[in-house]
């Protein structure tokens, strides 16, 4: 039975936006969306998880290093069950678990804290690195921005990965081309490709948005033999509504009445071609 990652995406988007108008709070959408298709394919075809076990010894890892995103790890995380309706409602609201960034939660499938840029890659060949010294099977996949990426911790993890052939490990960079103040100093996907198969990591560069492509890219990282593999993803920020696409305005904006119902009455147009 064939996966509709469309329909799934969708989903997805819809809640992201349902939840930051909500808060009533700025949000960081545009990053955020970016991720979506991504994060849909790994969770529905690839990652090991069990919501009813959060702990479970054979899950696989996830670690979202470009924490201010953590509005689309939310909403698959809900959609695929580790956090309820009731929790979900109280994202950035006062005295809630669930905030601008992640906080390390097991119960509800997130596995460590970020916010400063270029710890999570980190934090993630530490665990990689973990799994292979006891024999484990675990995989550890971690999403990182093309902005991040300037960060010399990111590279001093890479490197770190590479040398202890850490073939468990896949960073998937989301080259939406854009940070905060504008655009990313490596914003083209070939000259980040180059830069991480140079500290010896096996490259697959794709498009972000192409499910085939992200299925395919995060099934032969799986299987992979020597050396930890970079997911190089050309994305688009803002991605799913034309408002937002390409619009450094939404990095990190409020959900007005008017703003939600115009992603709601895209969503419905999109939802019936």
């Amino acid at each position: 039975m064939s996966v509709n990652y469309t329909e799934l995406s969708s989903k997805i988007r819809k809640q992201m936006i349902q939840s930051a108008f909500d808060c009533g709070h700025p949000a960081h959408i545009g990053g955020a969306l970016s991720i979506v298709d991504i994060l849909t394919v790994l969770y529905e075809s690839v990652l090991k998880h069990d919501y009813t076990n959060p702990m479970w010894p054979e899950r696989d890892i996830f670690i979202l290093s470009k924490g201010h995103t953590v509005l689309a790890h939310l909403a698959v995380l809900h959609m695929y069950r580790f956090i309820d309706d009731e929790t979900l409602a109280t994202f950035q609201t006062n005295g809630s678990k669930l905030i601008a960034h992640p906080i390390k939660n097991l119960d509800i499938g997130i596995e460590s804290s970020n916010g400063s840029l270029g710890q999570g890659i980190s934090y993630a060949s530490g665990m990689a690195l973990g799994f292979k010294m006891r024999n484990r099977a675990n995989r550890v996949f971690t999403v990182l921005g093309d902005g991040e990426c300037n960060e010399g911790s990111v590279w001093e993890a890479a490197q770190f990965a590479a040398e202890n052939k850490l073939n468990n490990l896949t960073a998937i960079i989301d080259v939406n081309g854009m940070r905060n103040d504008g655009e990313t100093a490596y914003h083209g996907t070939k000259q980040l490709a180059d830069m991480w198969r140079s500290f010896g990591w096996k490259v697959i560069a794709i498009d972000g948005h192409d499910y085939d492509q992200i299925l395919g890219a995060l099934k032969d990282s799986s299987e992979t033999s020597s050396c930890p593999v970079a997911v190089v993803a050309k994305t688009t920020k803002g991605k799913g509504f034309t408002f937002m696409e390409g619009n450094n305005d939404w990095h990190h904006n409020r959900i007005t009445e008017l703003t939600y119902q115009k992603c709601i009455a895209e969503l419905e147009v999109t939802s019936e071609v």
